[in-house]
């Protein structure tokens, strides 16, 4: 059934040849986008969605959360709020609590937060293993992950146990458990900072996911500087995440690669470390785009909104570049191209605004702007009647 969306005040499609839009339409046909263009133009469809002016964008594309996961952290951002600094080691309490948690918990706990992401207008959501750190409970953690989001990332790579041998615990995760969850991941990620693992055992584990013909990924720079950018970029990760802290040659690094910087600033102000230098990566070139990083401990939110007002508010990104960062970039990321953009062809994903354009996402920060959804096809609406 071919749906007509008319009156749209401002279109933003992330297609460089439509640009954006006023007065637009765009016809959905199923779970794709059919027609984009002038609201005067539009074919007729076998419904008619009116939006009455407001502003219409992608949904939503996050790139980096790590949600399969059970417990809480509370105590440790309160700590951090007095003083104390974030280390890589608190993820040792989730991974506690996820051990001990039941198959449904999980599965509960991660619907809960993939629904409270559609709600603010996410419409594709990555998700991470990580908090498992055994063959079994990473198997499980994938499971689960691909029977609700729509990328999954293998992070055996999280960190060394405690009480574990590192180099016997590398020798784990690029062996028994990396072909354990293969089949079930596309892609494998490795924390490549003090505390967790260092350049070459970093290394070994992005040299085992390629023999096994699985995309690579990295957390890289987000502590101090460090080998994460350089690593990525000579193994052509689709992205390295965090990018805090970065030398003119890793930013030259970025913007030669087709490797994404993907920014986390909800992570970046939750753990009171600077916030990465997005500037100076788009001036010189740089893909960059913008993420959630939700988890429980470093940045328990799902709110893309958050942080493209961040980005605008802080760090010196413009409304077009941190929308474009939050929506194709976060595909570029996830080397996507049917999401992230508006036009034929694409996924059937995208978001209505509360609001006349996207430049409200940064005006009124906070404000939860998103009216409504379409996944897949399928119209969704939040808090509203539906337009007429």
């Amino acid at each position: 059934m071919a749906i007509l969306i008319d009156r749209i005040g401002e279109l933003t499609t992330n297609d460089p040849e439509a640009g954006r839009l006023r007065d637009a339409a765009i016809v959905l046909d199923g779970t794709r986008v059919a027609w984009v263009g002038p609201s005067r133009d539009a074919p007729a469809a076998d419904e008619r969605l009116d939006v009455e002016g407001r502003a219409v964008l992608p949904g939503w594309v996050d790139s980096h959360t790590h949600l399969v996961f059970a417990g809480d952290r509370t105590a440790e951002f309160e700590a951090r709020m007095s003083g104390n600094p974030y280390t890589a080691g608190g993820i040792a309490v989730t991974v506690a609590a996820t051990r001990a948690a039941s198959d449904e918990h999980l599965a509960a706990n991660l619907r809960k937060h993939v629904e409270e992401a559609r709600r603010q207008g996410t419409t594709c959501l990555e998700t991470k293993t990580g908090y498992g750190l055994s063959v079994v409970d990473e198997v499980r953690s994938a499971r689960i992950a691909a029977e609700v989001v729509d990328e999954v990332t293998f992070l055996g790579a999280h960190l060394v146990p405690p009480g574990t041998d590192a180099e016997s615990y590398v020798d784990l995760v690029c062996g028994e458990m990396l072909d354990a969850v293969k089949g079930l991941v596309r892609w494998v990620d490795v924390f490549c900072e003090e505390g967790a693992f260092d350049e070459a055992q970093s290394e070994r584990v992005l040299l085992a996911a390629a023999e096994r013909g699985l995309s690579v990924r990295v957390h890289g720079n987000q502590l101090g500087p460090g080998p994460g950018v350089q690593l990525a970029v000579r193994h052509d990760a689709a992205s390295v995440d965090h990018c805090t802290y970065l030398t003119d040659a890793d930013v030259d690094a970025l913007a030669s690669s087709d490797t994404v910087a993907t920014l986390l600033p909800a992570c970046d102000l939750s753990t009171r470390q600077p916030l990465a230098p997005a500037r100076r990566l788009l001036d010189a070139g740089a893909t960059v785009a913008l993420a959630t990083n939700a988890n429980p401990g470093s940045s328990y939110t799902t709110s893309m909104a958050f942080c493209v007002a961040t980005a605008v508010l802080q760090m010196r990104m413009s409304v077009e570049e941190a929308v474009w960062a939050a929506t194709a970039g976060g595909a570029r990321a996830l080397r996507r191209t049917d999401v992230g953009f508006i036009r034929p062809g694409a996924r059937a994903c995208l978001q209505v605004l509360d609001a006349p354009s996207v430049t409200h996402l940064a005006y009124r920060p906070g404000v939860p702007l998103t009216r409504a959804i379409v996944l897949n096809g399928v119209h969704r609406m939040f808090n509203h009647k539906p337009p007429r």
